[in-house]
């Protein structure tokens, strides 16, 4: 257990002059746009880093859930360290790990070294993530302003993992793929400099410990939760192979909840799950990221496997949908005030319900413009419109305390959605097609079915938030702190 320094209960900010908040936005969503691209950064490359370390299909998947995982299950404990320890500290440190485990990424010459480093990409992601909206928050005054700085950090964030399919698929064709990785190390050096020498450090100061048991379970039992659905793949959902870590994920999950309950400092203080807007809006953000994080992934195979795109070809083909998710993220905020957060949030979920709907209908020689651009579009814009209003009322319900925590719930819960959600979506693709090595029509079947279950999930998602999200944002008068 690590314990913090100091008794104030008071923000404490250091003595340095304040930088410009134009400035600190910039930095924080740098910071942002690295973690996010990450997740998606990969997934053109995942063809050729199959040929070159010999990888199976499940293994192309742990690639991608191997950071998704990591990322998820330490978010919590690296908003709370923010809180703790200092928001700078941890972004920098979050930044130099990450940026350290990509360059370990890039020069890996066997399948396990990759994973490995993807691994400790989300461990560094999960301290760096949370800080670079709580840096945001905290430099932006509550109100019109704080929902521009929040909707260009979701903006930000949004295109990074849209702009993952271009960059990387301009790395593979012109370098190799291990330049997607790569790529992070001279990036990361040039914003941790500008953090070092610019940011000023925050904290929210309160006296306790980290609660390492409780991420170290929560980590593992995410792992082997997603594990045992991915075994669903080759052995179906009745075979021991699946029930073992299927049973053993949901069971150390259960004791995580127990240890939250039980523990003075806890890492997930289960009374903030009593406030409404927090509750509501991480379920929401769940259950629609278990379906919109899987939308490039299989997209980008569709495009390479079955239509027969290069690495760059499936990015550039995806450049509308990246500048929709963007418009969507920067148009939010001007609904905001007319119809509320939880009617913003409905309509965007829609949308991309629509979306991957007709996404459904693809075919094995489907047109670029009715099979990959206009349903990648309406699938984005709707993400990004439905992004900001949920990220915004889960914020808007804690006391500026939990700002980090919160943070990292909100992140937590749509990585975690996304990664379980792929696991499933992967075991649907190919209890559909037969295997890796079926035909671009049996693909395309799969994927299809892929995106049908997507757009169902969807519409239950939307009607979920219609039901349970607070139709305002709490006033400052109701937010209480999970720590009183």
């Amino acid at each position: 257990m690590l314990e913090a320094s100091g008794t104030s209960t008071a923000p404490r900010i250091s003595p340095r002059r304040t930088p410009p908040t134009w400035l600190v936005v910039a930095i924080a969503c740098a910071g942002q746009f690295l973690v996010v691209l990450d997740v998606s950064v990969v997934n053109v490359a995942l063809p050729s880093m199959r040929t070159d370390l010999g990888l199976s299909a499940q293994g192309l998947q742990w690639v991608v859930n191997a950071y998704a995982i990591a990322f998820a299950g330490f978010m919590l404990l690296g908003g709370r360290a923010g809180d703790l320890y200092g928001r700078k500290r941890m972004f920098l440190v979050g930044l130099g790990l990450f940026t350290l485990a990509s360059l370990g990424g890039g020069l890996a010459q066997e399948g396990w070294q990759l994973l490995l480093a993807r691994a400790v990409q989300g461990l560094g992601a999960a301290v760096l993530a949370p800080s670079t909206l709580t840096l945001l928050t905290a430099a932006v005054p509550e109100g019109a302003a704080r929902a521009r700085a929040i909707a260009t950090w979701t903006a930000v964030g949004a295109g990074g993992g849209a702009a993952g399919g271009l960059v990387g698929g301009a790395l593979v064709d012109g370098l190799s793929w291990r330049w997607v990785l790569l790529i992070n190390v001279p990036v990361g050096a040039v914003v941790l400099a500008g953090a070092l020498l610019w940011l000023t450090e925050s904290r929210g100061g309160l006296r306790r410990r980290l609660d390492l048991p409780g991420a170290l379970l929560v980590t593992t039992g995410l792992a082997t939760l997603a594990y045992g659905i991915s075994q669903t793949e080759s052995e179906g959902w009745a075979a021991t192979p699946t029930l073992v870590p299927l049973l053993a994920g949901l069971a150390l999950l259960g004791l995580f909840l127990l240890v939250e309950a039980r523990t003075a400092t806890p890492l997930m203080p289960l009374g903030l799950l009593r406030l409404r807007s927090v509750a509501s809006a991480n379920v929401a953000m769940l259950v629609s990221g278990s379906s919109m994080f899987s939308m490039w992934f299989f997209m980008t195979l569709y495009a390479q496997n079955v239509l027969g795109y290069s690495p760059l070809e499936a990015g550039l083909a995806l450049v509308p949908s990246s500048l929709a998710v963007v418009l969507g993220s920067k148009a939010a905020p001007r609904f905001l005030p007319v119809l509320g957060a939880r009617n913003v949030a409905v309509l965007g979920t829609l949308v991309a319900a629509v979306g991957f709907g007709w996404q459904s209908t693809m075919t094995a020689d489907g047109g670029y413009l009715t099979a990959i651009m206009i349903p990648g579009v309406l699938m984005m814009l709707g993400a990004g419109i439905a992004a900001t209003p949920l990220a915004s009322l889960a914020i808007s319900g804690a006391a500026p305390g939990d700002a980090g925590l919160v943070s990292g719930l909100i992140n937590t819960s749509r990585t975690m959605g996304g990664s379980l959600g792929l696991a499933v979506m992967s075991t649907i693709a190919a209890s559909r097609s037969g295997g890796e090595d079926a035909g671009p029509t049996a693909l395309t079947d799969g994927y299809a079915l892929v995106f049908r279950t997507a757009s169902a999930v969807l519409v239950v998602a939307a009607l979920l938030m219609w039901l349970w999200l607070p139709a305002k944002s709490p006033k400052p008068e109701q937010k209480a702190s999970s720590t009183d």
